[in-house]
Order: structure tokens, then C-alpha cells, then sequence
């Protein structure tokens, strides 16, 4: 399946003028980029899509720590992506002009991923499921609430901190006008789940919802 190059997600940095069509991601059209066109489009390093494959088949692109499967996968807000022969890493990020863009970052800070919590279940035996925002899910006794973030550690296959939304808290704006723009809140109302948040030392109000907290 491939998408009209006019109806791609406006957070895809690439032109609407070219080819008639370009790849479907395999999930999470809304929230994530193909790996085909990051690497084609945005880092420029294959010319076509038979090197990107090559690429993959030879497992070169690696995705959150692991190699990626197909040109389709997708690649999400905080993914990471490392270019195995030339040993560079990249985060996936939203730019003030709210599309996505890959910001260099060292080895280490590749295995690790700040997710937000959409949801909290309790399973058998007390035991606690939190659903993050890209589809994972994770059984943790980690104490945080909906609207918190974790850090998740890709290499030991775990949550190594809680991020909690609270006054003071570092965050990132995913959707919205001020989307790819980072603040602190200032204030919370947790009743009409609202946040003011001050950017450059403006204040505006974001709905929790559209912001994740990443300090």
C-alpha cells in the first residue's frame, strides 16, 4: 500500500511536489515516519529505495536497539535510529515548525526512549500494565500515574524512571499550534486538564493531553 504524496502527514519533512505516491508506513500513519523515507529523504544517505532494503537486509539500521525488519516500520517521536557502518545515532524529534527531524546524540543515550503513559491496568495478581503512547506495554512496579512519562532502558528491557507531570517539569508540545516547542509548566489543572506552560518566557495553555514531560 503506498499514500498519495499530497495526503502525507504534514509532520513529514519531505515536498508535495514528485512522485505521485510514496510508502505507507506499516503502523501509526499519524504519529510516525517510514524508516524508507528517513532514510532516503531526511538523512540522504540511499538514493532509492533498493538501497535502503539492502540496507536493511544486511541489518545497518537499527530502531530502538533493533534491527529494522522492513522499509515500512515506522519510526515515532523519541525513536531512535543508529546507522550501524558509521556508528551514528539519531533521535527522532518534532521541529518548531512541527515536523519531524533527527537530532544527533551519542551511543549511550540510543538505548533510551521517553514514552508517555496513556493508560494504567491492573492485572492479575495486583500487578500493574502501563500502555505508553506508541503501543507498548509494560508490567511495572514503577509508582506513576496516566500523563506521567517513564524512561525506558532498550538494552535491559526495562523502565528505569518515572518523569511525573507536576509543576516545574520540563515538557515537550506533540500536537496543536505550539507543537515541536519545549517549556516548563508553571501551573497544573488537573480538573480541566490544562497545563500553563512557559516558553520563552511566555506563558500559554496547552492541554495535557498535547504535551509529554521529558525532565
Amino acid at each position: 500500500m503506498h499514500l498519495k504524496r499530497q495526503k502525507v502527514p504534514k509532520n513529514w519533512p519531505i515536498p508535495r511536489q514528485g512522485t505521485a505516491y510514496v510508502v505507507r508506513p506499516n503502523f501509526n500513519l499519524g504519529g510516525g515516519i517510514p524508516i524508507l523515507v528517513v532514510i532516503r529523504d531526511m538523512m540522504k544517505i540511499a538514493q532509492n529505495r533498493k538501497e535502503v532494503k539492502k540496507a536493511i537486509h544486511e541489518k545497518n539500521i537499527l530502531l530502538n536497539n533493533k534491527p529494522v525488519t522492513d522499509e515500512k516500520n515506522s519510526a515515532s517521536l523519541f525513536d531512535t535510529i543508529t546507522i550501524v557502518p558509521s556508528k551514528k545515532y539519531y533521535r527522532v524529534e518534532l521541529s518548531k515548525n512541527r515536523k519531524f527531524q533527527l537530532s544527533e546524540i551519542k551511543e549511550n543515550e540510543s538505548y533510551y526512549k521517553i514514552l508517555k503513559i496513556i493508560n494504567k491496568k491492573i492485572l492479575k495478581g495486583k500487578k500493574v500494565q502501563l500502555n505508553l503512547i506508541d503501543g507498548r506495554n509494560f508490567v511495572s512496579d514503577v509508582d506513576c500515574k496516566v500523563n506521567d512519562s517513564v524512561l525506558i532502558n532498550f538494552k535491559d528491557k526495562k523502565i528505569e524512571k518515572c518523569l511525573a507531570l507536576k509543576e516545574k517539569a520540563k515538557i515537550v508540545i506533540i500536537a496543536g499550534k505550539h507543537a515541536g516547542e519545549k517549556g516548563i509548566i508553571n501551573k497544573l489543572d488537573l480538573e480541566r486538564k490544562m497545563a500553563e506552560v512557559i516558553i520563552n518566557e511566555n506563558k500559554v495553555h496547552v492541554l495535557i493531553k498535547q504535551l509529554i514531560v521529558t525532565e
